[in-house]
């Protein structure tokens, strides 16, 4: 038991678990790694413009404190700086073999709110002009964090750390640092200290609350664009585009790691004929249906404890797809992938037997095809498995069929 849970937590620290990913777990891992990419940018064009300040400040701060002073309090905030170069430089040289630490980017953007915090300190704490920083951090954490309770979990960070430094000084459990051209008694007044860190924690609150609207807007945008590219409008599954898309990255995959993959061809039998005889809305409202139910097929038929892998499409007027990759389970057990596709393209077949709409009734052909057995390429695979849709609609139709290979595997199925 505590293996498994132990299996479990490790899982969330990492964008993608298994052994061999998928098509979407490579996608997912990709994302992140750009994620992480923009993050570095933005952190050094941060620490440039930091730099220039920082050497243009103190060369007017040296000037107006003595000199002893000016180092004691310039020491660690140089120190600070030193750190955000070095493990900026690590991050650059590495974050694409760590890209897939799912909390890579929360880490950063903590690690650059420290440094902050250490700054505010050492630049008069309640007057301290470095607290604006926060909000370019939780900006930046706004536009590169996928999920919206993180940005809220970084603002989150931020108040907590600029209260314990504010907190800490008017408590006296650290010295406040003295600087010129400020009233160095504010940290001592407790209603200052309290109305300006309620201020501050208002501003990065709604810093956080403007950048996940406006990341919404831009992501809800996105997600509609790339629906457009790559979505079939009328069932919401995938188009033809996609699916030899991901038909060639997964024979690739399969290629390498040594797996099988399966894939699936659905042609509705006699729909010309269907369609001239009840007319063309409810074709489509029966074509709708099919999609409907081949990705609950799918979902159903996913390898227990494996969100669904399968990409399923709409390849044609009324052809459907699936791409049925190999993938190891909980237990890092691969499936095989023989039986899955071919239980999937049955169950389906027997389900669409079933269905009824508006009283009326249709049937469909399904061709099977396994790599590497029935074709080493994206292009012979696809060919295999038409060959046997071809042969199953001549025979009648309302049936699967497979290559040679598949049915001297399946006997007792076929």
């Amino acid at each position: 038991m505590q293996n498994k849970i132990a299996k479990a937590l490790a899982r969330t620290a990492v964008v993608s678990w298994r052994e061999q990913p998928t098509q979407y777990d490579i996608e997912a891992l990709r994302a992140n790694i750009e994620r992480v990419g923009l993050v570095i940018r933005v952190r050094w064009a941060i620490v440039a413009a930091l730099a220039v300040f920082s050497v243009a400040g103190a060369t007017i701060y040296a000037s107006a404190v003595p000199f002893d002073q000016f180092c004691a309090n310039m020491f660690i905030p140089a120190l600070a700086l030193v750190f955000v170069l070095g493990y900026n430089v690590v991050y650059q040289a590495t974050y694409r073999k760590v890209g897939n630490i799912a909390y890579l980017n929360q880490a950063q953007l903590i690690f650059d709110m420290i440094v902050a915090t250490v700054l505010v300190y050492y630049s008069g704490g309640v007057y301290s002009w470095f607290s604006s920083m926060y909000i370019l951090f939780i900006l930046e954490g706004a536009f590169i964090l996928p999920k919206r309770s993180q940005v809220w979990l970084l603002t989150g960070v931020a108040g907590v750390l600029y209260g314990l430094v504010l907190l800490a000084v008017y408590l006296g459990w650290i010295p406040h640092v003295a600087l010129p051209f400020v009233s160095n008694e504010l940290q001592e007044n407790g209603t200052y200290t309290m109305v300006r860190y309620l201020w501050e924690v208002t501003m990065y609150a709604g810093a956080a609350l403007i950048g996940i609207l406006m990341m919404q807007t831009i992501h809800q945008r996105e997600n509609e664009l790339r629906g457009s590219v790559f979505t079939d409008e009328l069932t919401g599954l995938f188009n033809r585009q996609y699916f030899h898309r991901v038909l060639s990255t997964e024979v690739e995959r399969a290629s390498r790691d040594g797996r099988g993959l399966g894939v699936v061809i659905v042609d509705v039998d006699r729909f010309g004929e269907f369609n001239r005889t009840f007319g063309i809305d409810i074709g489509d409202e029966v074509l709708a249906r099919l999609g409907e139910i081949l990705r609950d097929v799918t979902e159903k038929g996913s390898v227990p404890g494996v969100y669904p892998v399968d990409v399923v499409c709409r390849i044609g007027g009324e052809e459907f797809a699936v791409v049925v990759p190999e993938v190891a389970g909980p237990e890092e057990d691969a499936i095989p992938v023989r039986e899955r596709t071919r239980a999937l393209a049955e169950e389906y077949r027997s389900r669409v037997e079933r269905l009824v709409v508006h009283g009326l009734s249709v049937t469909v052909s399904v061709g099977v095809a396994v790599f590497p057995d029935d074709g080493d390429s994206a292009d012979t695979l696809l060919d295999a498995a038409d060959d046997a849709l071809e042969r199953a609609a001549s025979a009648g139709g309302n049936r699967v069929e497979g290559s040679e290979a598949l049915a001297q595997g399946e006997d007792s199925v076929l």
